[in-house]
């Protein structure tokens, strides 16, 4: 499958001549555009943020998308996520399009959570939403690296398709 028209190209550190201040207020600019400023639509439902506590001046939801790792306290930046920080409102916004192969829910605890996958070329990227109390909100968004992680989600994706089909 080739590239979405729709989808934002990278923002790349390089683009702010190295500059990791410069780079980080731009990310974050972009993020607070999106998600604060406006707020993406997913199936007719606001999607605002899950976390919006601040941490060193900015929201825990946006350095959660831009940063990895299991323990909240220890996690890392990733210059991947960082550079696709354009990309989760287009995706919630482009859900029901052909180009989104990969929209399902799944309970994970007591979460009923939405996952959208896109998929193409050498790019698997997913936007990981949350419904509680009737609203809608964006926990996380990050690119699929390893493959062990790849058929996890593809197999309770068929589930959750063979289900729905019952």
């Amino acid at each position: 499958m080739t590239r979405p028209d729709w989808l934002p190209e990278l923002v790349e550190l390089s683009d702010y001549e190295g500059n990791w201040d410069k780079y980080l207020r731009a990310i974050y600019s972009i993020f607070i555009n999106d998600f604060i400023i406006a707020h993406p639509i997913y199936q007719g439902s606001i999607v605002n943020i899950l976390r919006p506590e601040i941490s060193e001046g900015k929201e825990a939801t946006f350095w959660h998308i831009i940063s990895e790792g299991k323990i909240e306290e220890d996690r890392i930046i990733d210059p991947d996520r960082c550079k696709r920080i354009r990309w989760p409102r287009p995706i919630i916004e482009n859900s029901s399009t052909e180009k989104i192969l990969f929209v399902w829910e799944s309970q994970r605890g007591s979460e009923n959570r939405i996952l959208i996958r896109l998929t193409f070329l050498d790019e698997d990227y997913i936007v990981v939403l949350v419904r509680r109390k009737g609203k809608i909100y964006l926990l996380t968004a990050y690119i699929i690296k390893y493959s062990n992680h790849k058929k996890d989600l593809q197999k309770e994706y068929e589930a959750y398709k063979a289900n729905a089909a019952l």
